[in-house]
């Protein structure tokens, strides 16, 4: 069994529990990411990271877990946010460059991000964001090889 973690989640101060997600069911058998959430009174968890690799959840959803909270196992309160994520090329001259690029226009855009690495990001795309910018960024690393993709194109199962 393999773990994706978030070493900086980006509501770690309103954390204060770790659960995790089977990824098997969006097609990466014996993986699990590790999530951040926040353990509400009602027993209910709000999200507190950003997902790498979970396809239908982003930062502050209200999901259910299973009765000892090891396993995150639907979603009860979806808070109306996106994630976008993009996995740059491996191209070692222009990884800093599209790195930058892309962390700029995040936060010129006022959003929230966590790196999985050195080339993947996700970033906490909220309902009312104007992420035109960043996605103009994107686009233009994509032409370099980067691969993007809203993580909502497939529901939570």
């Amino acid at each position: 069994m393999k773990f994706i973690t978030h070493d900086s989640p980006a509501l770690r101060s309103e954390s204060n529990y770790i659960s995790r997600v089977d990824l098997e069911r969006f097609g990466f058998p014996d993986l699990f990411e590790q999530v951040w959430l926040r353990q509400r009174k009602d027993g209910l968890f709000e999200l507190c990271c950003i997902p790498f690799r979970i396809y239908g959840l982003a930062l502050r959803d209200v999901v259910r877990a299973t009765p000892d909270g090891s396993l995150v196992v639907e979603i009860a309160e979806p808070s109306g946010a996106r994630v976008l994520r993009v996995l740059l090329a491996p191209d070692q001259g222009h990884l800093a460059t599209g790195r930058q690029r892309i962390e700029t226009a995040a936060r010129d855009a006022g959003l929230l991000f966590e790196w999985s690495g050195d080339r993947h990001i996700a970033v906490d795309v909220p309902a009312d964001a104007d992420v035109d910018g960043l996605l103009g960024v994107v686009l233009e690393e994509e032409k370099a090889g980067a691969n993007w993709e809203w993580a909502d194109v497939e529901p939570f199962r």
